[in-house]
């Protein structure tokens, strides 16, 4: 009996140290309630409480990525989008994130999600697919004036995925495929005007030099015999002829 006493004595004084003692992580921090009033932010490191009087609310200063709920979003052109985003931030002062709001991270998700509706909503079909950038700086802004006061600095916000609706796919695959034929057609017209230029220049040197004719005769022939042809067949200029019918005309 006389060892039952200090044996509870001991067990309780471990409880109580159990309940008064804390280690927070370098990147932990903890905010102190006295008997329900804020008195200090404490951390990193052993924090001691006392028991039953002084609560502590761990808050955690990394860097979060949050996943944004794909939203459904209709844009100033009335196109029907789908559009999902990851945000990243990170809590600057734990006692705001912890007494100005309930649940930081639960309003951050939700202040997140209207903020993409509302600048998808303000934007056209091709600003969304081709200036990604700027929106994503646009709700990034909006972000931290909002979250400023709960002690949170938006880091980035980053759209993941545009989903579009099948007719629309289909519509800017034509789109696609009109603009690569046209690019075609305008190079190969391109190329036929340049062909042109160069054969009007050589047409005008063999103007000025008919037997750059009969040379340029000779390597289509030597190009031909190239070929390994049973029978070649080629036309023999008029001129080759001229002395010949003269002479059976003379005689």
């Amino acid at each position: 009996m006389p060892y039952i006493f200090p044996a509870t004595i001991v067990i309780i004084f471990v409880l109580l140290l159990t309940n008064a003692l804390r280690i927070l992580r370098e990147y932990e921090r903890g905010v102190v309630f006295r008997l329900g009033r804020y008195v200090g932010t404490r951390g990193p490191g052993l924090i001691i409480l006392v028991p039953f009087i002084e609560r502590m609310v761990r808050v955690s200063l990394r860097t979060i990525a949050m996943d944004v709920a794909p939203q459904d979003v209709i844009t100033r052109d009335n196109v029907s989008v789908r559009v999902n985003a990851v945000l990243y931030f990170r809590v600057m002062e734990p006692e705001k994130a912890i007494i100005d709001v309930e649940d930081f991270l639960f309003a951050t998700s939700q202040l997140a999600q209207t903020s993409l509706r509302s600048i998808v909503g303000q934007a056209e079909l091709d600003e969304l697919l081709s200036e990604r950038d700027k929106l994503n700086i646009r709700v990034q802004t909006i972000l931290d004036e909002a979250t400023d006061p709960w002690g949170i600095k938006v880091m980035a916000v980053e759209m993941k995925d545009v989903d579009l609706p099948m007719e629309m796919k289909r519509a800017m695959a034509k789109q696609a495929e009109a603009e690569r034929e046209r690019r075609a057609k305008v190079i190969h017209a391109k190329g036929e005007f340049q062909a042109s230029q160069k054969l009007s220049e050589a047409a005008s040197v063999i103007e000025d030099h008919p037997i750059a004719l009969q040379l340029r005769y000779l390597q289509a022939l030597t190009e031909i015999a190239a070929e390994n042809n049973s029978t070649t067949i080629f036309p023999v200029p008029i001129d080759l002829l001229t002395p010949f019918l003269k002479k059976a005309g003379s005689d």
